[in-house]
C-alpha cells in the first residue's frame, strides 16, 4: 500500500473513481458532487497545488483525496456548534474510493496517512465537511474519532456538516 502525491498520469483513474462516487450520490438522492463537480479542472488544480494524493494497492489506485494545509475560507464561520481547536489544521476534501475496493478500509487508511502528514508538519488538527445525507462519510469520520462540530456553508451557500479530529 502506497500513499503518494498525485501525478498527471493518475488523472484518468482519479476521474473514474470520482464518476463512480458521483453516480452513487445521484442514486442515493444525495445532492453532493453533482453539477459537474469535482471535474478534471478541479483535480488538475489540486495536483498543481500539491493537494492531490492517491492510495495505491498493487500499483492500482484504490482511493484519492485532496489534502490542504492552507486553511479553508468556508470554515471561518461555523454555526450551531464550534471547532474543537483554533490552531493550524489540515483539510480533507474530495475523498473517494474505487467501487472495487470498497469495504476494505481504504478511506480509513487515507485518513491515517493524512494524520502522518499532519504530525510530520507539526499540525495537530484535521477538519472535514460533508453533506448531511452522506451517512457513509459520517460513519467513517466517527469511526476514525472525528468530532461533530456544527454546520458550515460553502461559497454557493450549500450547507455542510463539519467534523474535526485533534491529533
Amino acid at each position: 500500500m502506497v500513499f503518494r502525491k498525485t501525478v498527471n498520469q493518475d488523472m484518468d483513474a482519479i476521474m473514474h473513481i470520482i464518476k463512480q462516487a458521483q453516480e452513487y450520490f445521484k442514486n442515493q438522492n444525495i445532492d453532493q458532487w453533482q453539477n459537474n463537480y469535482p471535474n478534471p479542472e478541479v483535480i488538475e488544480k489540486d495536483i498543481q497545488n500539491g493537494y492531490s494524493y492517491v492510495l495505491e494497492i498493487d500499483e492500482k489506485i484504490a482511493g484519492t483525496a485532496a489534502v490542504s494545509f492552507d486553511g479553508e475560507k468556508t470554515y471561518q464561520k461555523i454555526y450551531n456548534g464550534h471547532w474543537v481547536s483554533n490552531g493550524e489544521y489540515a483539510v480533507i476534501h474530495r475523498m473517494a474510493v474505487d467501487n472495487e475496493c470498497k469495504g476494505k478500509g481504504i478511506s480509513s487508511q487515507i485518513i491515517k496517512h493524512v494524520e502522518e502528514l499532519c504530525l510530520e508538519k507539526g499540525v495537530k488538527s484535521i477538519k472535514v465537511d460533508t453533506h448531511e445525507e452522506n451517512i457513509p462519510m459520517q460513519k467513517l469520520l466517527q469511526k476514525n474519532e472525528f468530532t461533530y462540530c456544527g454546520e458550515i456553508f460553502l461559497e454557493d451557500n450549500s450547507k455542510r456538516i463539519a467534523f474535526e479530529k485533534v491529533l
